[in-house]
């Protein structure tokens, strides 16, 4: 009787498998054999067989595939070594894989929009983190916090508590660079101890790099796709995305730019505006040698650069937006702008301002994080204006259909 059953179990075993490889629509990339004991198929592929091809009192079949079914497919297919293993762990980003791959669209995190808004959550947390890190630096930076530290310790430790521990302190600091270059030039009118301009803007550009790359990967995350509603949307995206591009560039070339007026003290030079004193250009601006010297490390042509290309930020931001008032956009797309040619006002308003009062803390500071705020808007602008998906175009209208 067992026997009976067996070979009959053996016959209808081999039909299956036989029907499965001449079944046009599986292909040897849709049949994946997993290390469990039991053969299993892709869900969508066993699901669409086993409609058309077995019925339901077939089910005691499928269940002794286990035993035998495993033996009759290898035997049919001799080189099922080769083809895909994979775990029930990784059986839903296979999935996943195959929907992106099929839609051609990318996602950074596939396990599903909860998880998607997790880690974008994470991410945007992380770059408000490096933001203040940059605020507080131009605080430690404006009151000269940092010039007191003698040295660093990861664990950290107490400050000097005694007057015996300062002296001990400001003798470690006599041999710094800082202190070392003030008694070295006390002829100049601005010798004073300060921290290197290539460290400064070596710093503060690390520290913008950082943010802007944790910025653009939360966008990517939350904001798969750009905003598009039409191809002619898409279009009008576009052609802001080859302005917005070098308006960007020269966006984070004026904000280090700044860095070296910070590191070189040019913001409490020439306190007037338009001119710088009595005059537009300093006479002084290619004193030092070699010439390349004076474009970092002299105190009148960094202020004066930094002058220059704020000026041509702010006009560039502007052709920016005249450029594109008479696109077809995004509506998305065209407050963004109108919120970057805001935010430069404002910025060219505060270094104005702090210029013409010497430079106070709380300008300063504000000054700084307005450079920040101004690239964060421009890295969203290039974000929302980039080219969405093949699987979106096909499916967008010409035009967007206004209700009347």
């Amino acid at each position: 009787m067992m026997e009976s059953r067996l070979i009959s179990a053996f016959r209808k075993t081999k039909s299956i498998v036989n029907q499965i490889s001449s079944n046009s629509r599986l292909s040897r990339s849709e049949i994946c054999i997993f290390n469990e004991p039991s053969l299993l198929i892709h869900s969508k592929t066993y699901t669409s067989f086993s409609s058309n091809l077995i019925p339901a009192s077939q089910t005691s079949i499928i269940r002794s595939l286990s035993n035998l079914g495993f033996k009759a497919f290898r035997h049919h297919y001799p080189n099922y070594k080769g083809f895909c293993r994979l775990s029930f762990r990784n059986l839903s980003t296979a999935a996943a894989a195959s929907i992106e791959k099929k839609d051609g669209l990318k996602l950074l995190v596939t396990a599903g929009p909860h998880a998607r808004k997790l880690v974008g959550i994470w991410l945007f947390g992380s770059a408000a983190w490096v933001f203040s890190m940059v605020v507080l630096g131009g605080m430690t930076r404006l009151t000269r916090s940092g010039l007191s530290m003698t040295d660093w310790k990861f664990t950290g430790r107490l400050p000097p508590l005694t007057d015996e521990d300062w002296l001990v302190e400001f003798e470690k600091y006599k041999q710094s660079p800082e202190y070392k270059r003030s008694v070295e030039d006390p002829a100049s009118e601005y010798a004073e101890p300060r921290v290197s301009p290539y460290r400064l803007a070596a710093h503060l550009t690390s520290a913008f790099v950082i943010y802007s790359g944790l910025f653009w990967t939360a966008l990517s995350v939350v904001m798969p796709e750009p905003p598009a509603k039409s191809v002619a949307w898409v279009k009008g995206a576009a052609k802001v995305k080859r302005l917005a591009i070098p308006v960007s560039i020269l966006v984070g070339i004026t904000a280090v730019s700044g860095a070296f007026v910070a590191g070189n003290d040019a913001g409490r030079a020439f306190n007037t505006f338009p001119k710088m004193g009595d005059t537009w250009v300093p006479k002084d601006i290619f004193s030092m040698k070699p010439l390349l010297r004076n474009f970092f490390e002299n105190t009148s042509t960094v202020q004066l650069d930094h002058r220059i290309l704020a000026t041509t930020t702010l006009a560039a931001i502007g052709g920016l937006w005249f450029s594109t008032r008479k696109l077809d956009l995004h509506p998305a797309i065209r407050s963004l702008i109108g919120s970057i040619v805001g935010m430069a006002a404002l910025q060219v308003t505060l270094g104005v301002s702090t210029l013409l009062s010497y430079v106070p803390v709380s300008l300063g500071t504000a000054h700084q994080a307005g450079a920040l705020t101004l690239l964060s808007l421009m890295l969203l602008l290039n974000h929302t204006v980039r080219r969405p998906s093949m699987s979106l175009l096909k499916t967008l209208p010409p035009v967007v259909k206004t209700v009347t």
